[in-house]
């Protein structure tokens, strides 16, 4: 560079394009616009994970109850056996299909993958609740597992509706409300 000339910036900022009718670009017109948290969709983020969560930890206090008064148990010792069936079904439908339903977010979209997973959780509860032999428990159990895609996608989603600065309060939302729900002891000594 020769005496006083200024160099030109490597990276110059540009004005951003917005067209429309793209949902995308409405997304980050909205985040533009908005330099704060987004509260109302944290909550929303809240309520879906708590939806998509209570399936798992709601179980174990009747569960002893109910394989009991199916009389698949031959022993007392050996409910916990079979409740074990009963529990492990749901992450097991989780782990087989969590994989195809991020896949299938990117397809179709995020919102009918999340409102598919939170009418699943509806039925199958309401279905496993109403069992009245241990295959149907099992089975309404697993299939509430595998019809619940909704984790991947609401984490995508939040970090979608904030802005950078912001992602890492949006990720912990859906990790501390995971971890609360799945391990209540950790839960409470991170706060």
């Amino acid at each position: 560079m020769a005496g006083g000339e200024a160099a030109a910036p490597l990276l110059e900022k540009k004005e951003a394009v917005y067209r429309e009718g793209c949902p995308g670009c409405a997304v980050e017109r909205r985040k533009a616009l908005n330099p704060g948290v987004p509260y109302k969709e944290f909550f929303h983020i809240w309520t879906i994970i708590l939806a998509s969560c209570l399936p798992v930890s709601s179980l174990f206090p009747f569960l002893y109850f109910m394989i009991r008064d199916l009389h698949i148990a031959k022993t007392v010792e050996d409910i916990g056996f079979y409740a074990g069936f009963v529990g492990a079904s749901y992450m097991l439908g989780r782990t087989l299909t969590s994989t195809a339903w991020g896949m299938v977010a990117d397809r179709i979209g995020r919102k009918p993958v999340i409102v598919l997973g939170i009418f699943s959780v509806l039925l199958f509860s309401a279905l496993f609740g109403l069992s009245v032999h241990y295959w149907m428990a099992i089975s309404t159990r697993f299939l509430l597992g595998s019809l619940n895609g909704i984790i991947g996608p609401i984490r995508a989603y939040a970090i979608e509706v904030c802005r950078p600065e912001h992602h890492a309060i949006a990720l912990s939302l859906v990790t501390y409300t995971l971890c609360s729900k799945h391990f209540p002891l950790y839960s409470n000594s991170i706060v």
